[in-house]
């Protein structure tokens, strides 16, 4: 047994080094090529923050894995081993750029880590032949009984760790310990609660191995599961998609000729947050490169590339994200088979072999310098308000992304967590529902359908949606939280196109038409009530008789005329005010200065300003692109009666202030009549519900 609170010598050299003994770099080769590195050459999966990404991080995780050694019960001869194998099998990640380039040189490949850092150890190692040849072994298989958990190689990739058994370098017994014993550190090191989670199954890997059992392997869809872990614990519904996607014999030949015998390496880290579709058209743009030579296929540029720091935390760079799903969405599976699909000006994918390594093939993505530049651009500008709507803008021009500006980016999230957070204000909605198909458009979060479901569980609610970053959160929440409510892609403007005429009982649009209203540019024309008139007639035609539409959105005050005081109780105020009326899309602001932080307007323009004032910085950008109130009480009543004739029946029309204004801006201004009396704020919502007549 070790001997009980003795120091690892490696963790000892590790301290010296911490102490600034520069000297011990020469005493340990692995520890120089650890510590003095060109370039970290690391998983990115697990770095919450690219701050992490720091130049000792290798030589962290190297140490923390010795730690975990330490501090295990395992005999002497057994951690020597396991000691040798742990400090040399991340050193082809390091390394000064002098060391890589020798090493590629002389035929080491540095991208696949293991094989490439047991050729490091052969050369530099002066072991005794039987230790160097178990120690060589054990690192050129370092880390593959993960990879097969995840689905990334296959358990005959082990088959040289059986060798040293019938070799007799090792007993079974040995190995297994050997392995037990390595595998709990370096996943431990990775994450202590990874290692407790996937134990049982390493084990039973490593008996498998020790026994020689390696012929059976996961079928294509277990392994591809394996390889979308995340994405399933996330909500992604896999076993429903793949059976979607698969239905097809050639998609589901080239999947298997391009796994079988081939080894993936960051699969689950580059292409995680991509939909299963989106997945399986990127292996099958893989599969139209390889060769027989090929044995790796490598996804750690496009990992590299992808991600990024936003607001302290490592983001998918959202802005290339939306770029390669409108890339890949313009491809169908058989397209990309055939080598048929259309070229893009500005984004391409690119698979390729490696200089001399004709056994790995890399995957990225390639941007044109035109595309890259307005990408950093998007990068900066969000630092500068100012200038971000201009970034998007010009990003949906270039790359022809969706112009309707419902897409958030990084903001979707919290926006539709605030709009879930406001869901009790909308319960009301719950006393006019009629029949039992219900329709809810632009469903956001999914709070409403939420609410639906969970009052009236007999109904059939479906969520119409035209974001697709939206749909796919909708369906991974509904996957994860075992809803009964069902999603699909639609526009509200021509609903015909999805469900039948006659078909619904009650449609409700939700904080929707001001969005559809300001956004949608309806024969060329945005703000256009065109668009709300479209918008009425698509839900009235697939409506049945009797059924009704619910509209909740914002209301303007009836007497337009009417002027309000608003002083503010900050001094950046009247600076909100200034640049929201020079960036206000919706319509002409006016303002009067009557004094320190003091100004009279018109109190819908008053009000309409107020609703991004209560948002603040963080939505601004798309609040001056939104008109909340667009009718009048009497001005609702008539486009109503105007549009859908006299078969509509207007049953409710009423306003209220929603109480969380008052909440949210009562440390933020004064509110008077041209009198000067303190005065509420006017009411911002109404609840207007239609009825078809028979």
């Amino acid at each position: 047994m070790k001997d009980e609170g003795k120091k690892l010598q490696s963790l000892e050299l590790i301290e010296r080094l911490r102490s600034g003994e520069k000297q011990v770099l020469r005493e340990a080769r692995w520890l120089m090529y650890l510590a003095v590195t060109a370039q970290e050459n690391i998983n990115l999966e697990r770095l919450h923050s690219m701050e992490e990404k720091s130049s000792s991080y290798i030589c962290d995780y190297v140490e923390r894995t010795l730690h975990i050694l330490n501090n295990l019960k395992a005999p002497k001869h057994i951690s020597a081993l396991v000691e040798e194998v742990l400090i040399w099998s991340e050193v082809s990640k390091g390394g000064t750029d002098y060391f890589r380039r020798r090493w590629l040189k002389q035929g080491i490949n540095l991208f696949v880590h293991n094989k490439g850092s047991a050729e490091i150890y052969l050369k530099d190692s002066k072991a005794e032949e039987r230790e160097k040849h178990i120690i060589y072994t054990l690192i050129s298989t370092h880390g593959l009984i993960g990879q097969y958990i995840r689905g990334e190689v296959s358990l005959s990739e082990n088959r040289p760790l059986t060798e040293l058994i019938e070799s007799k370098f090792v007993t079974k017994e040995e190995l297994v310990l050997i392995l037990t014993t390595l595998n709990h550190c370096i996943i431990a090191a990775v994450d202590t609660g990874l290692w407790e989670q996937i134990e049982a199954e390493a084990v039973a890997a490593i008996h498998r191995i020790a026994a020689g059992d390696l012929k059976t392997d996961y079928n294509i869809k277990e392994r591809l599961k394996r390889l979308r872990k995340t994405s399933v614990q996330n909500g992604e519904d896999f076993t429903a998609a793949y059976d979607n996607l698969t239905k097809e014999k050639t998609v589901l030949k080239a999947l298997e000729n391009l796994l079988k015998n081939r080894d993936l390496w960051f699969v689950e880290s580059a292409l995680y947050d991509f939909t299963l579709e989106e997945f399986i058209k990127i292996f099958l743009l893989t599969s139209k490169e390889l060769k027989d030579s090929v044995k790796h296929i490598s996804f750690e540029p496009l990992m590299k590339d992808i991600y990024y720091q936003h607001e302290g935390k490592k983001r998918i760079n959202i802005y290339k994200k939306r770029i390669l799903e409108h890339y890949l969405s313009g491809m169908t599976f058989e397209e990309i088979l055939l080598e048929k699909y259309r070229d893009s000006p500005h984004v391409s994918h690119s698979v390729n072999l490696y200089q001399q390594l004709d056994d790995t093939l890399f995957f990225t993505f390639l941007y044109s310098p035109a595309g890259e530049k307005l990408i950093e651009f998007c990068v900066e500008a969000e630092k500068a308000d100012v200038l971000y709507e201009s970034a998007i803008i010009l990003l949906f021009d270039l790359f022809g992304l969706r112009k309707d500006k419902y897409d958030r980016f990084y903001e979707e999230e919290t926006y539709l967590n605030t709009m879930n957070q406001s869901i009790d204000y909308k319960k009301i909605i719950l006393e006019y529902l009629t029949g039992d198909k219900i329709i809810d458009i632009g469903p956001g979060g999914g709070a409403l359908m939420d609410l639906i479901e969970d009052n009236a569980p007999d109904k059939q609610v479906i969520g119409i949606e035209i974001a697709q970053n939206v749909l796919d959160n909708l369906k991974r929440k509904k996957q994860l939280e075992d809803k009964k409510w069902e999603v699909m892609y639609g526009d509200a403007l021509n609903l015909s196109q999805y469900m039948d005429k006659n078909s619904v009982d009650t449609i409700i649009f939700c904080s929707i038409l001001h969005e559809l209203f300001s956004y949608i540019e309806y024969e060329g024309k945005k703000f256009n009530y065109d668009t709300l008139a479209a918008a009425f007639i698509s839900a009235f035609d697939i409506l049945r008789p009797g059924g009704r539409i619910i509209i909740r959105d914002g209301i303007m005050t009836e007497d337009k005329e009417e002027q309000r005081i608003i002083r503010f109780l900050s001094k950046d105020g009247m600076e909100f005010l200034k640049r929201y009326a020079e960036d206000f899309k919706g319509r002409e602001i006016n303002y009067k200065v009557i004094g320190h932080n003091e100004v009279i307007l018109p109190i819908n323009d008053a009000m309409e300003f107020l609703y991004t004032y209560t948002w603040g910085e963080k939505s601004y950008i798309h609040e001056v692109n939104e008109q909340f109130g667009y009718f009048t009480p009497l001005g609702f009543e008539n486009f109503i009666t105007e549009v859908l004739g006299n078969k509509a029946k207007i049953i409710i029309l009423k306003h209220f202030l929603q109480e969380g204004y008052t909440i949210a801006l009562s440390q933020k201004i004064e509110f008077y009549d041209i009198n000067r009396n303190a005065v509420r704020l006017p009411d911002s919502t109404c609840l207007v519900v239609i009825e078809k007549i028979s």
